[in-house]
């Protein structure tokens, strides 16, 4: 079932193409532009859509000019799809169907929460076999984190999360069924546990983290900020985290000043996001800096700073507020 969710997804996903493009990128919406990037078949939408520090490691190391193919491979499986649709609103962002298995597959878009110049755009499967709904124990989910770089999205950041609930019918006969012993045969079950490659995912453990910890994290992004302005007086201080990222090889950049690492740079650590906002001016004089929970942090207070480098805890716990109304850390 898995290769099947896999094999059809991938399939769609290479094959669909959008409705015309936007008239200009500051009027695209961040899911318009992850539709563009994966569904276009205009030549080199997919590479527009990285980060300018990624493009620029890509065409270094040479591999850029096979990835702006990358929508000519689309074009050509496009001929073997049909059925296939796509929106820019509403539940359902694709819904197709591959000829060869009859299988449908339908990406929904469980949410979309836009934050300033970020947004997260989180995706679910579901399959369909001769109209009827394929249930599998095992549900993927991807996220996709936007953020804008010169007034056009791009991808960031991408995120897999496998739920696996434990009481669901269908996985517990798998799994009794396998375990059930043969004659004359023991049965032995190891559990297999598997670490993902991306070191900035982090387990409910590592999410557990301190206010100490959190506003750490917060004073080297304001530390960075300010050796940054200091280093690139033209353009003062960035509202862009990946600017700060140590990530890459070569000189230091002002996309790239190998200030902080990549974990923080990703804008997710200790359970909670750090993003930066409010780059006003050419250079920029001034900044937002906001601390977040998320996820297994929800419930937490936020914290916020600016230029001042001053830390705030809102009363109330919204980061929105903070600045505004925000207690100062000691």
């Amino acid at each position: 079932m898995r290769k099947a969710i896999i094999s059809v997804t991938i399939s769609i996903l290479c094959g669909s193409s959008l409705p015309a493009q936007q008239s200009a990128a500051s009027t695209q919406t961040a899911r318009q532009a992850l539709m563009e990037m994966f569904f276009s078949k205009t030549l080199g939408t997919f590479i527009k859509h990285l980060p300018a520090v990624t493009r620029a490691a890509l065409e270094k190391s040479g591999v850029l000019a096979g990835l702006q193919q990358y929508s000519l491979l689309a074009t050509q499986i496009q001929t073997q799809q049909q059925n296939v649709q796509t929106f820019e609103t509403g539940s359902v962002m694709l819904s197709g169907e591959d000829p060869k298995t009859g299988q449908k597959v339908e990406i929904i878009v469980e949410n979309d929460a836009l934050r300033g110049d970020q947004d997260d755009i989180g995706l679910s499967f579901q399959v369909y076999k001769n109209g009827q709904v394929q249930r599998t124990p095992f549900m993927p989910q991807l996220t996709f984190s936007m953020k804008k770089e010169a007034q056009l999205w791009t991808l960031s950041e991408i995120s897999l999360t496998l739920h696996l609930p434990l009481a669901d019918p269908d996985l517990l006969k798998a799994v009794t069924e396998k375990l059930q012993p043969q004659a004359n045969t023991s049965v032995t079950f190891t559990p297999r546990v598997e670490t993902s490659v991306a070191s900035h995912v982090e387990t409910p453990a590592q999410s557990a983290a301190t206010d100490a910890q959190v506003v750490s994290a917060m004073r080297t992004i304001l530390t960075a900020e300010v050796t940054y302005a200091t280093t690139y007086p033209t353009v003062g201080f960035t509202c862009m985290l990946s600017d700060l990222d140590g990530f890459g090889g070569g000189e230091r950049n002002e996309h790239q000043a190998m200030l902080i690492n990549s974990g923080l740079a990703s804008g997710k650590k200790y359970g909670f996001v750090f993003m930066l906002s409010e780059c006003t001016g050419a250079p920029a004089r001034g900044f937002h800096l906001t601390a977040a929970p998320s996820g297994y942090s929800y419930g937490r207070k936020a914290f916020c700073s600016d230029q001042s480098g001053v830390i705030r805890s809102p009363q109330d716990g919204n980061s929105a507020t903070c600045l505004a109304s925000g207690t100062p850390i000691p």
